[in-house]
């Protein structure tokens, strides 16, 4: 016999979301705590919003919390990940174009799911 553990987020008498490991749980508790505090916060404001609608941006203000974290700091919206990443320029441009069937797709699918992630480089310091 197995003997599993979940971790079960409830506010409200309300089960909210099940997790298998406490910290994934405890962090989207937080979420919702900073949830919460956004609904108030703009339920108390002079805008006149009903409270469905204040509580979904107020999750939606928690769910992106870094993003609203950066654009207070640096008054920008945040750049998007892809365009962090530096580009590689060949001589000449690239063009691929493939026609795939669909068992083709299949085999190319498992081939990709079977094959084993790259190593990430690390960083040596200097002695």
């Amino acid at each position: 016999m197995a003997v599993e553990t979940k971790f079960v987020v409830v506010r409200k008498g309300e089960e909210k979301m099940t997790f298998a490991n406490k910290k994934e749980a405890d962090a989207y508790d937080k979420m919702l705590d900073m949830a919460d505090a956004f609904t108030d916060w703009l339920l108390q404001s002079e805008l006149e919003i009903d409270e469905s609608l204040a509580e979904n941006i107020a999750l939606r203000l928690a769910e992106q919390k870094d993003t609203v974290q950066h654009i207070l700091r640096t008054s920008k919206l945040p750049e998007e990940e892809t365009a962090k990443a530096p580009v590689v320029q060949t001589e000449e441009p690239v063009v691929t174009e493939a026609v795939i069937e669909e068992e083709s797709a299949e085999e190319i699918t498992e081939e990709i799911a079977a094959a084993p992630a790259p190593k990430k480089a690390r960083a040596v310091k200097a002695a």
